[in-house]
């Protein structure tokens, strides 16, 4: 059966780079909160643990990754297998966290080092690849061009998540507001519902003894 961690990342890093551990077959999901019409870049590597050296290889034989990206609304990005490194690019269409999931596509990872597999990911939000552009290049020109225009691809990025974030906050305090409302109104129904069976109450004991010749 699959295990399924979920490795909850910050929100709007523009770069997070880090590895994990997985066993055999495990997969390990990422959630990004992203916004929408946003890239997202996300470039990997495979290593396998020796168990002679007691480290992890740089190479793994035979082994690859199967790539999955999905939203809450179960709406499939990218679905792919790549090889023992690989980079992997969606779109976001709409504002929300999206799940990132990967898994190793063997089942005989014992026979490649005790089950145990290291996996480098680095996830970019709203990122263009400005190193293979600048290769590219042909001249200092076109080179300082890249550079701004990947500056202001950075600074729209930013502008984009702001605006995100100010709409998730406005969303917050609309809720909370709502909330507080509610609560303020629902207590008030509880007083006059005490206030009025008190008074029943009072009448009741009233009509009792009147009907007892008690007053």
């Amino acid at each position: 059966m699959q295990m399924l961690t979920l490795l909850l990342s910050f929100c709007f890093s523009l770069s997070t780079a880090f590895y994990f551990h997985v066993g055999e077959r495990e997969e390990k999901c990422i959630i990004e909160d992203i916004p929408s019409d946003t890239l997202v870049t996300g470039t990997f590597k495979i290593q396998r643990w020796d168990i002679g050296r007691h480290d992890f290889l740089e190479s793994a034989p035979g082994l690859g990754m199967f790539v999955t990206v999905t939203t809450y609304n179960d709406e499939v990005l990218l679905s792919k297998l790549y090889g023992l490194q690989g980079t992997f690019y969606f779109t976001s269409h709409s504002p929300g966290e999206h799940i990132i999931c990967l898994e190793s596509n063997s089942t005989r990872l014992v026979s490649f080092g005790g089950s145990k597999l290291r996996i480098h990911l680095d996830i970019r939000v709203g990122e263009h690849d400005l190193d293979a552009a600048i290769a590219q290049a042909k001249d200092k020109v076109n080179e300082v061009s890249f550079k701004i225009e990947h500056l202001l691809e950075q600074i729209e990025q930013i502008v984009k998540e702001q605006n995100y974030q100010r709409d998730r906050e406005e969303n917050f305090r609309m809720t909370s507001e709502d909330t507080n409302s509610n609560v303020l109104w629902w207590a008030f129904a509880q007083t006059l519902i005490f206030i009025s069976f008190g008074i029943f109450q009072m009448k009741s004991l009233k009509d009792f003894f009147i009907a007892k010749k008690l007053v």
